[in-house]
């Protein structure tokens, strides 16, 4: 390689290590993530890659903020142990119609969409302000679709929660069934499904095939896959 190719090579180094030491560190997928970044695939990539003890120190920051009420259980044992799980009671002023048990990244991941996206969407495009979030479950010790020789589901390890409602402030319901085939509704819940995918590995609805007819299934498997 010559002089030229040597300095090109030094030239571009400086060039990157200046644009990374000076992005905003939203705009660092190396950078330590926090609550105030901007939704996104970098955003994503951070959640991905948080340390146990950084993701419980962010839902105790998530907490304080009122975006989410929880507390984490002891490890548990069993064909389908948990390790620090988290017991999710509601996400603030947004109820639930039950309490239920995920791992710290289901937890972090889903006060982050409800309070970012699933709320200003129902104010924007119903009008009203988001009451409860009515769910099917998450932690169930279970194969894929129940099936003998599958591997196991995301449920069984408390990561993945299946919603299958909304209620609003003026009493209205609105849910997958029903609604992803109303006009009035089904924007509303395609722009929910839509918005999932920023947040969780896996998003799949009423178009990924009959079984999930009832509900969106959020889980933190994969990266991207959105149906």
């Amino acid at each position: 390689m010559g002089v030229k190719g040597i300095i090109a090579l030094l030239a571009i180094g400086v060039a990157g290590y200046l644009t990374w030491r000076f992005l905003p560190p939203y705009y660092n997928p190396f950078a330590p993530f926090s609550l105030d970044d901007p939704p996104g695939r970098i955003a994503q990539f951070k959640l991905r890659r948080l340390p146990e003890a950084s993701c419980q120190m962010l839902l105790q920051q998530a907490d304080a903020r009122g975006w989410i009420s929880s507390k984490t259980l002891p490890d548990s044992d069993g064909p389908c142990p948990l390790h620090q799980p988290v017991r999710v009671m509601n996400f603030g002023d947004v109820r639930l119609s039950s309490s239920f048990l995920a791992s710290c990244p289901l937890a972090l991941s889903s006060a982050l969409f409800v309070q970012q996206q699933i709320k200003p969407l129902a104010q924007r495009m119903q009008g009203s302000a988001l009451r409860q979030i009515d769910h099917l479950g998450s932690y169930a010790c279970r194969n894929i679709y129940h099936r003998e020789n599958a591997r196991l589901s995301e449920h069984a390890s408390a990561d993945a929660l299946d919603v299958s409602g909304f209620r609003l402030a003026d009493g209205r319901r609105i849910t997958v069934l029903k609604g992803w085939h109303q006009p009035a509704q089904v924007p509303f819940l395609q722009a929910v499904l839509s918005a999932s995918c920023r947040y969780y590995g896996n998003s799949l609805g009423p178009e990924y095939n009959a079984a999930h007819a009832n509900h969106f299934h959020l889980g933190m498997r994969g990266y991207g896959l959105c149906r």
